[in-house]
């Protein structure tokens, strides 16, 4: 069998002039990064809207969009962003296929076991041989089945799109082809017909070789670390002798290398067993390939490309460290970095950390996973990738990041740690813009403005809010390369190893404006766009959170406590039993109930569901824990997904106009100041701003201004403006901070407004 690396189709001319980069370079950009990449596909549209994509140097999966047009065999190229998808890195959706025609040369399976079955060879066309189904009968559509050989299972996706549907479930050995997907933490093989899945019939001599027990593939790479000796067994999988003609070592170390294999004979379906010396002679990486020849005429040579450590105990220190970071992309609640390779490295760390400059330097030896500590920094990233997008970005923060180059696997690890690539970034804060155009509190029609304003709005579905606000925002990172997820309730963090699921982490999607009290209830049969709103869904943790707030209005208790889990709680709020959630959520809740009254039009009184909820002690949440950061970020990163926003998080006086209750315009403006009303209105975006730079106060207009100083001083002002938005071009300042002083007919305000 040929356990060799993917063949890439070839066309006329060269292939890669399209690509920005390989596959290998594209599966390490971050997540978010918009990557072009070329190849084969393997599929087509029996599988659904998804098309696997390979070259020479690894496959990635491509989902929706115009990639659905293009069939088995074509050669394309691909734009879009990365997403992870339920565990499988995808480009999705697609932006844009240039298809190049059938491929001159298709890509051939690549022959592995079932223990190879991993990362590095997701969304490749694989091959497995001489192994048995787990299940019987007949194939039905859209579900997983096991095959095993005798001591490892595989999963085997069959599509409903697939003629294997309906016919028998085979009961011998079979070989089973197709490309490798992964769903959650399950790794699967996903057969496009019934021709990928066919009877087993032995090979005369096929080489296979383990070293330490573990089946390394044809021309793979093997870390032997400071190992001194390896143990090697040369298997034949075939029914004859595999004649095994020598044995050699080449490359720059070879002589540092040595192996007793010899000549051997091995019959069909047995095995020898050999052994390899490693003895280094100076300090760094030792490199040196090894080549087996035998009378298996599709891997001869068997070619193992081995690296060693030196005396050190450590790799080869780079040469130099990357340079030239720069920040392509920046909203408030992501950024992405990226930079030119360093010399001589094959990896590289990223560390960051809010506010002041990195002083942190890494250890050699030492390996760091995404979310250690690093002296006053955390990791980033880790890896072979020229570009990096951390978890856990939220608004108006300034971060700063030192990127070090290395070489080394595991605890032989060698970091160059002078001059790394340094550089520091602010993230965006409130992106509004003209959104609300001349919308004002003085009118009566508030709140039927404002409802028509954000809805209608592109639904995403209940489904996908793991991909979207789970996987590019909630889930952050934690020590060790684990992951955590904050119960909105509760405050706890529930830690896990990627990717996240539902069912493992006991977590749900919590409906703030309870889906019973919708009228449309029940809103999910079909799904309506008040059941999926991701303004109104949080996750929480289901049986300590969820389930107890049940649909209970929010409160406060002043009586017996029911139940309580960290820092949520049920019980008595006078006679009315209540949910009480940590007080950092309360103005969050409070706002997500008031966006989903205006938006959908659902009243809080009237409805035997929800007419138990007091407005008046939201009003009070709303005011007292007013939007932080992070609440920014997520609305801004909503505002991306559904092209909507909460007016509650941009002009927090707006909440005075308006009666939830009724859903209609309220004169008495929750006792709240004409004072404290303005300075509530105001916005300035972004920030820090680059280019532009947007004052408004939500409402109302702005009568005249002045832009102080840090030294105090009026550089900037005018006396006459009468302007909904006031617009500065950055090059009209100094790079530095400034307060922005606003006049309207309401009072004053001011905001810090950054200059980059």
């Amino acid at each position: 069998m040929k356990k060799i690396g993917l063949i890439m189709a070839v066309l006329a001319g060269s292939f890669f002039s399209f690509a920005q980069q390989n596959i290998a370079d594209a599966r390490t950009f971050g997540i978010g990064s918009t990557v072009t990449i070329s190849g084969v596909a393997t599929n087509g549209g029996e599988l659904g809207p998804i098309r696997y994509v390979q070259d020479a140097t690894a496959g990635l999966a491509c989902y929706g969009g115009p990639i659905t047009g293009v069939n088995e065999g074509d050669s394309v190229t691909v734009t879009g962003p990365l997403i992870e998808f339920s565990g499988l890195l995808e480009i999705s959706i697609v932006d844009n296929v240039v298809n190049h025609g059938q491929a001159v040369v298709q890509p051939t399976p690549l022959q592995i076991p079932i223990t190879s079955a991993g990362e590095s060879l997701e969304s490749q066309l694989v091959e497995i041989e001489n192994v048995t189904f787990v299940q019987s009968g007949s194939f039905a559509g859209n579900t997983t089945y096991q095959i095993t050989d005798g001591t490892n299972q595989l999963d085997v996706r069959v599509n409903s799109g697939t003629n294997l549907v309906g016919t028998a479930i085979p009961t011998g050995p079979v070989t089973v082809t197709g490309p490798l997907g992964q769903f959650n933490a399950n790794y699967q093989i996903v057969p496009r017909s019934t021709n990928d899945v066919v009877a087993y019939v032995a090979p005369l001599y096929e080489i296979n070789v383990m070293l330490d027990g573990a089946t390394v593939l044809h021309t793979s790479d093997y870390f032997i670390g400071s190992a001194t000796t390896v143990t090697v067994d040369i298997e034949n999988y075939g029914t004859q002798d595999l004649i095994v003609s020598g044995a050699v070592f080449t490359g720059p170390d070879a002589g540092d290398f040595s192996s007793n294999i010899g000549t051997p004979t091995i019959a069909g379906g047995s095995s020898q067993q050999f052994t390899i010396n490693y003895t280094p002679s100076n300090t760094g990486s030792h490199f040196a390939t090894l080549e087996i020849a035998s009378n298996d005429a599709d891997e001869n040579p068997y070619i193992i490309n081995f690296e060693g450590v030196g005396t050190d105990n450590l790799a080869s220190e780079p040469t130099a460290n990357p340079t030239g970071l720069t920040f392509p992309t920046v909203e408030a609640y992501t950024l992405n970095g990226t930079y030119a390779a360093g010399s001589g490295a094959t990896n590289y760390l990223v560390l960051w950390k809010t506010g002041s400059a990195i002083t942190g330097v890494p250890q050699d030896g030492n390996t760091y996973l995404r979310g250690d500590v690093v002296g006053d920094a955390k990791v980033a990233y880790a890896g072979p990738g020229t570009t990096f997008t951390p978890r856990g970005v939220i608004a108006n923060q300034d971060y700063h990041f030192a990127v070090y180059a290395f070489n080394g696997q595991a605890g032989y690890e060698n970091y160059l740690t002078t001059s790394p690539a340094t550089g520091n970034q602010m993230s965006s804060g409130a992106n509004i813009g003209n959104y609300y155009g001349s919308l004002t509190s003085a009118t009566t029609t508030l709140h039927s403005d404002l409802q028509a304003l954000i809805n209608p709005h592109t639904e995403v579905t209940y489904f996908l809010y793991k991909l979207t606000m789970m996987d590019q925002f909630e889930v952050r990172d934690t020590t060790g390369g684990q992951s955590f997820v904050e119960c909105v309730y509760s405050g706890e963090r529930y830690v896990f190893d990627d990717p996240f699921d539902w069912t493992a982490t006991g977590y749900s999607r919590e409906h703030t404006f309870a889906h019973s009290w919708m009228p449309t209830f029940p809103a999910d049969q079909p799904e309506e766009p008040e059941y999926n709103d991701q303004h109104n869904l949080y996750p929480a943790n289901l049986a300590e959170a969820n389930s107890p707030r049940s649909n209970l209005p929010l409160g406060e208790i002043d009586g017996t406590v029911v139940d309580s889990y960290l820092e949520g709680a049920t019980g008595y709020s006078g006679t009315q039993l209540v949910y009480e959630p940590r007080d950092s959520h309360k103005g969050n809740a409070a706002r997500a109930i008031f966006y989903m009254v205006t938006c959908y039009g659902f009243p809080l009184s009237g409805n035997v569901n929800s007419d138990k909820q007091d407005q008046q002690l939201l009003k009070d949440w709303h005011f007292n824990d007013l939007p932080d950061n992070r609440e920014i970020a997520r609305h801004e990163f909503i505002f991306n997904q559904q092209g909507n926003r909460n007016p509650y998080i941009d002009s927090v006086a707006w909440a005075c106009f308006i009666d939830f209750d009724q859903f209609g315009y309220d004169a008495t403006n929750c006792n709240l100041s004409i004072e404290d009303q303005v300075q509530n209105s105001m916005v300035v975006y972004p920030v820090p701003a680059s280019e532009k730079v947007y004052i408004q106060v939500n409402g109302t207009v702005i009568t005249s201004y002045e832009v102080i100083d840090m030294q105090g001083r009026v550089v900037a002002s005018n006396a006459d403006t009468n302007e909904d938005v006031v617009i500065f071009n950055t090059n009209e300042f100094e790079t530095g901070s400034y307060i922005m002083r606003v006049v309207t007919p309401y009072g004053e305000a001011q905001q810090k407004m950054i200059i980059k």
